[in-house]
């Protein structure tokens, strides 16, 4: 296990406040959050680029907090590469054990094995001038997992790829993952990467890790408002919980949205996912309890779903497969009613 405590580092622009984090033995996290989050900063200090001001890092048990890179066992892959341009592929996937004093014969063993699971033992010859930015990253990736590390540390891997070489490549990280059952920390701003790869997500913003849990949580159910807004909630509304008596709702401009989870008396945001709400021409004899009418405002057809915005009040943003827009024959100006259940609604 990787154990982060309490770590901070301040490097004026970038910086890292008191980070805790744990991270078990073969998982994969995903770090997302906006540039400048300390994002980087957090894996060069795993890594062991910068020492931290002030907490300790831990590898399975053992302190490793001023250990010198080369004895951590951790290594990292940053978006540009860095790959030696004067070493060719074979020498550059080779680099790491040969500085380790590895024998000829088992460098060469292991070189072929990774290039030959990462299909690139074609461009063993060539130079990293002469490949794509693909088969740059495959051998950044192959010279990192050569030495079998404990940690596998990725900064954007994929960004500077093209979006079908970055599909390739994310499938061939998943399959890695499977078969080496690599821990790996890996930064992107992708969140199609978050889910397709992540165990769990960690979102960092101002130095600090706001909210660590499984992609489908955090994105459904972010703790704050910033989170909410960065991993692109819609139906996002700020107001005030009451209880009548009878019921507990969310007052948002005299918009009533009933919750169970409501903190009567509290200012709350409260969010539904625009795919939990049904649209009907005609209110539906539902156990649901939220059910509001009001006009199509905009329609907005994404080739797989159909966007709509129905403003019942307060607007909601409803989607629709194109199959069921077509079947419903919809049009901006029509009048529906909407329908979600209380549990749809995520207050925090």
């Amino acid at each position: 296990m990787l154990h982060i405590e309490n770590v901070s580092k301040d490097l004026g622009e970038f910086k890292l406040d008191k980070i805790n984090l744990d991270i078990k033995n073969g998982e994969y996290l995903v770090i997302i959050g906006p540039t400048g989050a300390g994002k980087t900063i957090l894996l060069e200090t795993v890594a062991g680029v910068y020492p931290p001001d002030s907490g300790k890092v831990f590898l399975n048990e053992k302190e490793i907090t001023y250990e010198p890179p080369k004895c951590r066992n951790i290594t990292m892959v940053y978006q540009d590469y860095m790959l030696f341009p004067h070493l060719n592929v074979e020498q550059n996937i080779g680099f790491g054990l040969k500085n380790r004093k590895e024998t000829k014969e088992k460098i060469e063993k292991k070189v072929r094995e990774v290039a030959e699971l990462f299909n690139i033992s074609h461009l063993l010859h060539r130079y990293p001038d002469t490949l794509s930015g693909g088969e740059q990253q495959r051998v950044a990736i192959s010279r990192a997992i050569i030495l079998e590390p404990s940690v596998l540390l990725l900064d954007e891997p994929l960004s500077a790829l093209d979006g079908q070489t970055r599909n390739r490549l994310r499938k061939e990280l998943k399959r890695l993952h499977s078969m080496f059952k690599t821990t790996i920390i890996h930064i992107t701003h992708n969140f199609e990467e978050v889910f397709s790869l992540a165990d769990r997500v960690a979102v960092m913003n101002e130095g600090r890790i706001i909210q660590v849990g499984e992609p489908d949580e955090v994105f459904r159910r972010p703790n704050s408002e910033f989170i909410a807004n960065f991993v692109g909630v819609e139906n996002l509304f700020r107001g005030m919980c009451i209880n009548d008596g009878n019921r507990s709702y969310i007052d948002v401009n005299g918009i009533q949205i009933v919750s169970s989870l409501c903190p009567i008396g509290e200012e709350v945001y409260a969010s539904v996912r625009p795919e939990e709400i049904l649209i009907s021409r005609e209110p539906l004899n539902a156990s649901a309890r939220n059910s509001f009418k009001g006009a199509i405002e905009n329609i907005v057809d994404n080739g797989t779903v159909v966007r709509m915005s129905v403003n019942v009040g307060i607007p909601f943003v409803v989607v629709l497969t194109r199959q069921g827009f077509s079947e419903m024959d919809l049009y901006e100006g029509d009048l529906v009613c909407i329908t979600f259940k209380a549990s749809s609604v995520h207050v925090f």
